[in-house]
This record gives structure tokens, sequence and C-alpha cells, in this order.
């Protein structure tokens, strides 16, 4: 039977994701689902989530206020940031990661970087801004990295705060049980950094449309020539800005952890 001791030190050693929001409850339904959710039950990772309101600056627990020099929207305010990770980060050269379209693009490559990065740390924390932005100053003295989901704007981080973790829970080893399954996704080394093939399951015809012979041949060889070359087609067609240079860079990097 295993000592309280011994529980502690086998959650210390869980790789544990932070994640500070002002919208808690949203984040957490999230984290609970699915391969996130199935993830921490199997003991592969841990979450925290972390409430900013908790360290707000006044019992009406405010967190923002009007910009310096004026301008429209409201401004998330330092003090509840920069607590809010202090009061979570036990590695002092734990990655603080906000998220925001000023930021990194998040790619495959990087999710695999922060995946090493959080099973060598320990920890990773992720940083929800909301309004108009962060106090600058919350920036400059606790965040070390800031990462954009896309060329777009939402009302909030927590999206892609969930984006990033989910990203990273399912290249964990053994949480989808296939490791072939996230190896042969879209922009991994086995497609080039470039797009997926098309899938089909059972029926072998539906409304007229059949699934293609090759697939029902049972000969693995071609199966996997017609999955190549179909995937590469796809990357030319949907995917033109994917070109043979940028391909290579994304194998590169990838093939660096």
């Amino acid at each position: 039977m295993s000592s309280s001791a011994d529980l502690q030190e086998t959650t210390k050693s869980v790789p544990c994701i932070k994640i500070l929001t002002l919208f808690p409850d949203m984040v957490r339904t999230v984290l609970e689902t699915s391969i996130p959710g199935r993830t921490e039950r199997q003991g592969q990772v841990r979450y925290e989530v972390v409430d900013i309101r908790e360290f707000s600056v006044d019992k009406h627990r405010t967190v923002d206020d009007t910009a310096y020099g004026g301008g429209a929207g409201m401004i998330m305010m330092a003090k509840p940031v920069v607590e809010a990770v202090e009061s979570v980060r036990k590695n002092d050269d734990a990655t603080v990661i906000l998220t925001t379209p000023q930021g990194e693009t998040f790619d495959e490559a990087l999710t695999l970087e922060l995946l090493d990065d959080l099973q060598l740390k320990g920890e990773l924390i992720l940083i929800c801004g909301h309004y108009k932005g962060i106090d600058e100053r919350a920036i400059e003295l606790v965040v070390n990295r800031e990462v954009s989901i896309g060329d777009y704007v939402l009302s909030g981080g927590e999206l892609p705060a969930l984006v990033v973790a989910d990203a990273l829970v399912r290249r964990i080893e053994g949480v989808l049980h296939n490791e072939d399954s996230a190896n042969n996704d879209s922009f991994t080394t086995v497609r080039g950094g470039g797009l997926d093939c098309q899938w089909y399951t059972k029926p072998p015809e539906y409304r007229g449309l059949k699934v293609p012979d090759v697939l029902l041949s049972g000969h693995h060889g071609k199966i996997a020539e017609w999955r190549d070359e179909q995937a590469r087609e796809r990357t030319e067609v949907r995917r033109p800005d994917l070109t043979k240079t940028d391909l290579t860079k994304n194998e590169e990097k990838s093939q660096k952890r």
C-alpha cells in the first residue's frame, strides 16, 4: 500500500499544465473531457486551473482598468497576472506562455518542443489574456514566451490555451494507444510537414460513392504508396504555401527533438 509521501512524490513527478484564466469553469470543462480528461485520469499529466480574479486588487475582484493614454478597450492589470503566476510556479525555469496574436505561430514543431519542455521542467504555465490586452509590465516580469494559434483575434485566451494543451497531451507517449495515429497526422514528419490524406470506413459504398479499390485490396505497400501520393496532392492543391523548403524546415525542426 502506498504511503501519502509516496503519493505526493508520484504526483510531483507527473508533468503539470497550469492555466491561468478569468473563466476557470470554461477551462475545466474542456480539460475533463475526451483525450485531455483521459490523459489526466491515466496519470500521464496533471492540470491546475487558476482563477486570476483570486489575485484581484480589491474586494470587487477587479482585474482590469482603462488604458493610460486613452483608447478603446480595457487592460488587464499587471498585479493579478504576475501574482497568479508566482503562486503556481514551482520551477523558476518553467516556461510561462501568453497566448496572443502577437506571438510565434503554434505548429507541430512547436508542439513537440513544448512537450519536451513540459516533461523536462515538470510544468508549463499558460496565461489567458482578455479584454484589449495585458499590461506590458506583467509580460516583462513573468512571461518568457508568446504563442499565437493563428492570424485572427478571439475574445479571450482560453481557447488558444486549450488548443495548446490538447495538442501537447495527445502527443504524450501512450495517450493514443497507437502512436501511428498521431505520427501520420497533418504537419507531422511522416507527412513531410504537409497535409494528411483522405480516410474511409464502412460501408464500402454509400449513396453511390465507393471507397477507392486500393484500400480494399489488402496490399499494404500499395495502400501506403496511395496514401502518400494523395497526401502530397492535397498539400499542393490546398496548401501550396507549404513549399518543399517549408516542408524540409518543419521536418528538420521535428527531428531535433
